[in-house]
């Protein structure tokens, strides 16, 4: 399993968001994002392989998640075409799980386990 993890809840419907397409990226010197993974949630709302064992580094990462792509899947409509998460990686030994509480009308975020 990578050492960075999510999982996307629809607590609209109560159910996990299966089939949202996630881009995971490092920021670089100068400020460019760089590209490290992408993949999409499982049926349990899932994306567990997102970098290699022992890739992970010290820095600054961001998982962009098409809640876009989701909601159009779903035939319904939602305010935010996409949600950006950033956050630091201090300790590269450690785990981090980054799970999304989604609904049409707003998210949430926060450090799992």
């Amino acid at each position: 399993m990578s050492q960075i993890t999510t999982h996307v809840l629809d607590v609209s419907i109560g159910r996990p968001a299966a089939g949202v397409p996630i881009v995971l990226e490092i920021k670089k010197v100068g400020g460019a994002w760089q590209e490290l993974s992408r993949g999409a949630t499982d049926g349990d709302g899932r994306l567990l392989h997102l970098l290699a064992p022992e890739a992970l580094v010290k820095g600054i990462y961001r998982l962009t998640f098409d809640t876009a792509s989701y909601f159009e899947s779903r035939k319904s409509a939602g305010l935010y075409p996409q949600v950006a998460v950033e956050f630091e990686v201090r300790d590269a030994k450690e785990h981090y799980h980054i799970p999304l509480l989604l609904s049409p009308y707003g998210y949430s975020t926060y450090r799992g386990s």
